[in-house]
């Protein structure tokens, strides 16, 4: 006999046009931003953003497209902080958690309450400037980029939560009785399985490290380690700084430079330049994103 096909009802027909009709909604300021990257700065300075631009033009493309050099450098500099910042911080996070998930183990209450402290106090900007620059020798370093934000609290949690809800307690145990110690047992039994939440814990982490700015503008003054957030900000203030300075100029000279130079489409650019790695990796990771997400919300 053959199998019914189940009917789908009204309801989910307007469920799924609505959750569509959302995601047009969401869809369609990045779409604004890629058409104005390609408008012409006439067109922006008349008809303001729009989707329908009176005239194209690669203006802001090209403006970018000149730190050709720097610009490859600082997608290198970002690639490789983002890759090592990743794992660095799944692998000491994914131990810690694993530490705080065994209720045999003595500190567990005592580093709960230290982690914690962390989501509560900071020492400020100035403090870390000096401790970075001063104490541990890190300005002008990747290490700067990426051992500060190695571990943070909330993710900590959501691997803790994950591994007390899906790993047994009696699957370790049993592992140690066939005389496995406790780094075999995270690395072969309990790492394996945590999957889900290091997609979704690896997938923040990537896109902080890869929107990250402020410390690279603090402890960053070196082309050759200068990340690709860094470089499209140090690239707007060149644009405000020749606006800025080009006021006491003549009016037709003014008006020239306000024609030529990129202002609102060379940001759209920037934008895209940035986002466009992010967008890419985003459909890989979303279910273990929502996964991960969801398991944190737990309380543990």
């Amino acid at each position: 006999m053959g199998s019914k096909k189940k009917k789908v009802g009204m309801g989910q027909w307007v469920l799924t046009g609505s959750m569509g009709l959302y995601a047009l909604i969401c869809l369609l300021p990045v779409l604004l931003v890629v058409v104005v990257s390609f408008s012409s700065n006439e067109s922006v300075q008349h008809k303001g953003f729009s989707f329908f631009p009176e005239s194209w033009s690669l203006k802001a493309w090209e403006y970018i497209a000149d730190y050709g050099t720097q610009l490859v450098t600082s997608y290198k500099v970002t690639i490789i902080i983002t890759t090592v910042g990743t794992a660095l911080s799944l692998v000491i996070m994914g131990m810690f958690a694993y530490s705080l998930s065994r209720s045999v183990f003595r500190l567990r209450g005592f580093l709960s309450i230290l982690l914690l402290v962390t989501m509560l106090f900071n020492g400020g900007q100035l403090s870390r400037y000096i401790i970075y620059s001063s104490m541990y020798h890190l300005k002008n370093t990747y290490s700067v980029l990426i051992l500060p934000g190695c571990v943070t609290a909330m993710n900590v949690i959501i691997l803790r939560t994950y591994i007390q809800s899906n790993v047994p307690e009696a699957l370790v145990e049993s592992a140690k009785m066939d005389g496995a110690g406790e780094f075999r047992c995270f690395w072969q039994i309990v790492f394996p399985m945590m999957k889900p939440a290091l997609a979704s814990v690896g997938f923040m982490r990537a896109v902080n490290i890869w929107n990250e700015w402020q410390d690279a503008y603090l402890f960053i003054n070196d082309d050759a380690r200068t990340p690709l957030q860094l470089l499209l900000i140090l690239i707007e203030k060149n644009i405000d700084y020749a606006l800025n300075n080009a006021k006491d100029i003549p009016a037709a000279e003014y008006m020239e430079l306000l024609k030529n130079l990129p202002q609102e489409t060379c940001r759209m650019a920037m934008l895209l330049t940035a986002l466009g790695p992010i967008m890419v990796a985003y459909p890989f990771f979303q279910k273990y994103f929502v996964k991960g997400l969801t398991v944190g919300a737990v309380k543990g």
